[in-house]
């Protein structure tokens, strides 16, 4: 009982998920199977139906579903301080790792060529595949969804630029309100919001001040870190689907305009996939590679803070208005065509620039295949094969 009473204290939340941050490898849907054994099985903070029906919240979300639950789990437990405390715990680990790898990138770029690197990137070609082919099984069940995705990632494929990419994903939502199941969730009770209604809205006024403000304050200090602040920030607003999304949209801002070098970005990417927490930290990586004066560690933290705020204020937005949301039927046809589309944008960048960047040989289309059987069939950690595969670039190379 004691035990229950301290689990409400922000230090004590920041510690519980400092340990699913340090320990919860494998992806999203792997982070909520952690969470649900914390949470629900250990601690009991929320019964089976609380937490599938938070679950369904936050994949109605743009943004990282997985922290987005770990957030609505402290905001419940502790309140806003309960919520910086879970994101903190979450997310500190793979950041400071990633942030650190950076860091030597930028010091020695050259490195990224080099074939522990390589194997990296080589790897990076499974695990979008292994998302691609889980995301379409499970999102693109039928004909008009699997033509859905085709579609959207054709077009991306030809014309590849990201304001392309969002009006795809607004088409799918729009070609989804007519085309597909209009069938809502299985319903849970009601249960206590931490946030009023009249909170709510200040939440998401914030939002969307911020969604707008930031483009033009970019606008006017174009030498600041506004640009970056902006680019991730929308980035995070408008990215359904999990972490492997953020790959397509980041690479056209960022890779496609110069500011980032293709290499660094997808090994930056492997990378990420062999440490645990949420693959958004991604933007860690990336703010702090920037290409010009304006990289470095401070740039890092802003774009962490950047693609990750909307997450927060959606959620806090949404939460008081969920029960009734998600019993209209029109909602989760759009939102069947977006997840879609999401799949589509997803196949396009396997192809490009992940497959295009890291793809050269037959060597490298053996390793990948092998990396691609061993997590979809053989279900190994990501971690260990992304390990694997950078000593077995290394070893190829000194033959």
């Amino acid at each position: 009982m004691n035990r229950r009473a301290h689990d409400h204290h922000p230090l004590v939340i920041f510690l519980i998920f400092l340990r699913l941050g340090l320990t919860s490898f494998g992806g999203p849907i792997a982070h909520l199977g952690y969470f649900r054994a914390e949470f629900v099985t250990r601690r009991r903070w929320l019964d089976e139906a609380g937490y599938a029906d938070l679950v369904a919240l936050c994949q109605f979300l743009p943004g990282p579903a997985s922290s987005q639950v770990g957030m609505a789990l402290g905001l419940g437990r502790g309140g806003y301080a309960g919520a910086l405390a879970a994101w903190l715990g979450f997310t500190l680990p793979s950041a400071l790792a990633l942030l650190l790898l950076a860091l030597g990138l930028r010091q020695q770029p050259e490195l990224a060529l080099q074939p522990l690197f390589h194997g990296l990137k080589v790897v990076a070609v499974a695990v979008i595949a292994q998302a691609v082919w889980g995301m379409a099984r499970q999102l693109c069940p039928d004909r008009t969804r699997l033509t859905l995705m085709a579609l959207c990632a054709s077009a991306v494929l030809l014309y590849p630029t990201a304001s392309l990419q969002l009006l795809v994903l607004l088409l799918a939502g729009i070609a989804g309100l007519w085309l597909c199941p209009a069938h809502p969730p299985h319903l849970a009770a009601a249960r206590p919001c931490p946030i009023s209604r009249r909170g709510a809205l200040g939440w998401l006024l914030l939002f969307a001040v911020l969604l707008l403000a930031l483009p033009w304050l970019a606008q006017q200090f174009p030498e600041s870190l506004f640009p970056s602040l902006a680019l991730f920030y929308r980035t995070g607003a408008l990215v359904f689907g999990g972490g492997h999304v953020v790959l397509p949209l980041l690479q056209s801002e960022l890779v496609s305009t110069g500011r980032l070098d293709a290499d660094l970005f997808l090994a930056g990417y492997g990378a990420a996939q062999a440490v645990p927490g949420p693959l958004f930290t991604f933007a860690a990586f990336a703010g702090a590679v920037l290409n010009g004066p304006l990289g470095g560690v401070t740039s890092g933290l802003v774009c962490l803070l950047a693609i990750f705020a909307p997450a927060f204020l959606l959620l806090a937005a949404s939460l008081p208005y969920w029960q009734t949301l998600r019993q209209q039927p029109r909602l989760c046809a759009a939102l069947a065509g977006i997840n879609a589309g999401v799949v589509g944008l997803l196949l396009a960048a396997l192809y490009d620039p992940v497959w295009t960047s890291s793809i050269h040989s037959a060597g490298d289309l053996v390793l990948a295949l092998l990396a691609f059987i061993a997590l979809q069939f053989w279900r190994l950690p990501p971690w260990l094969v992304v390990l694997g595969c950078g000593v077995t670039a290394l070893l190829l190379a000194a033959l």
